[in-house]
């Protein structure tokens, strides 16, 4: 058997030199939480990684630890020694992907996933057939007789986790700020954010133009590459990066790129790493520079300073943090300043909130089982807390809560940050947020 990794980008030795194999890592582990296996632990896939670069062959039970792996980063915040397990994964994930032979259903799942979310207008044609199914009932019906879960569980996880469809808000390529203009922004729409949570661009474009900023929305942007560089998809993920970059280059008078995306933010602010073993340098560069022109909207919002008023909402939330907003980016108050700025709002925290929900991109869909657990647990910690509404900011996580709640036989109103914030500014009744 040949050894685990080739010459092109393996984990870095020296980032798993930073790894002194403390434990630190373990309580925020969620599958070693789930399952108490050293290897389903960040220091043990650590251990895993060295053993490839040490000549270990890329067998089927290491690659079964390395997609085992939310890849929530929750073990980057709690290491005391700042090993960088994000670039280790994907290093490593990239590997897999190159090197290991995956079964033909396993190829057919992920071929399906990945030639259907990143491609927005591929998503739109089955926006209609999906919207009809709801509406008639079929989705329930078809999900009572459980033959997708007997027979393809990844469909089956697909099904439930697709949210209750309205009619699309379309926008502008231009959205003027209102009153004196602060900023120009660029408005990443996303893939399964732009098709499927069409109001939360909405609100988003809506509360950045009320907050001072022109908001450029360009028309033939299309995905930012997250899933894929997620996921290991290497080339894949480069390319969708690349025209990411040449669409709001496009656009000179964008100074920064907003997302409302957790995962979509993160993969954007690293696309300099993306490129980093390709030996060009100019990209490179390029890339890093976008990346550090990148915010999340709680971001720009806080950095801008808000002038719009906000109008009352009485409304108890419970805020649930995206692993790759507070994880990965390190966002955590200024989504909850923005939040306790809006009078009437009681912000609760969420038990054991470090935790992932179990969405991780597309990892709901490719480890459907292991993913129920971790919403379960989550949504009943959430429970504990007695909201009116559960607040997020990232679209994964909010179809992965509320199909955990809608398990449990107790679904809570789901909101996106800027859906909050968007009503608050334009004096909407809480009722317009808390009521199914």
């Amino acid at each position: 058997m040949t050894n685990a990794f080739d010459a092109h980008n393996p984990p870095s030795q020296e980032l798993i030199a930073d790894c002194v194999h403390c434990g630190f890592c373990l309580p925020t582990c969620p599958t070693y939480q789930l399952w108490g296996e050293e290897m389903d632990s960040p220091r043990g896939r650590i251990h895993l990684m060295q053993a490839g670069l040490e000549g270990a062959p890329l067998t089927d039970q290491m690659v079964e630890h390395f997609d085992a792996c939310l890849g929530c980063m929750s073990c980057v915040t709690a290491c005391p020694s700042g090993v960088q397990y994000d670039r280790l994964l994907e290093q490593t994930r990239a590997q897999v992907e190159r090197r290991h032979e995956r079964s033909r259903s396993e190829k057919a799942l992920r071929e399906t996933i990945f030639s259907l979310f990143p491609y927005p207008s591929r998503l739109r044609k089955l926006r209609g057939p999906l919207r009809a199914t709801q509406r008639l009932g079929l989705d329930r019906a078809l999900r009572r007789t459980r033959l997708l879960d007997r027979f393809f569980p990844g469909l089956a996880a697909m099904e439930r986790l697709t949210p209750k469809l309205g009619a699309p808000e379309k926008l502008p390529e231009e959205l003027p700020a209102v009153g004196e203009e602060r900023a120009v922004v660029g408005l990443l729409t996303g893939c399964v954010q732009d098709v499927f949570f069409s109001d939360v661009n909405a609100a988003t474009a809506r509360v950045l133009a009320a907050e001072g900023c022109r908001v450029v929305i360009p028309r033939d942007q299309g995905c930012c590459g997250a899933l894929s560089s997620h996921s290991g998809r290497e080339p894949e993920a480069q390319g969708f990066a690349r025209q990411t970059m040449a669409t709001f280059a496009a656009a000179p008078q964008i100074r920064t790129v907003v997302t409302n995306a957790a995962g979509c933010g993160s993969a954007m602010k690293d696309y300099g790493p993306l490129f980093a073993a390709e030996n060009d340098d100019a990209t490179t560069q390029s890339a890093q520079t976008f990346g550090s022109n990148v915010r999340d909207l709680s971001e720009i919002l806080t950095e801008l300073g808000t002038v719009a008023t906000r109008h009352p909402l009485p409304v108890r939330i419970a805020y649930h943090d995206a692993c790759h907003l507070g994880h990965a980016q390190g966002v955590r108050s200024q989504p909850r300043e923005l939040l306790r700025a809006i009078p009437g709002v009681e912000l609760v925290e969420i038990p054991d909130a470090a935790i992932c929900c179990g969405s991780a991109g597309v990892y709901n869909i490719l480890h459907p089982q292991t993913a129920a657990e971790l919403g379960e647990a989550k949504a009943k910690s959430i429970l504990a807390t007695k909201p009116d509404l559960i607040v997020t900011a990232n679209p994964g996580c909010l179809m992965q809560i509320a199909n955990a709640l809608e398990k449990l036989g107790t679904p809570i109103p789901m909101a996106h940050t800027a859906t909050v914030l968007d009503a608050s500014i334009r004096g909407l009744p809480v009722e317009s947020l808390v009521t199914a």
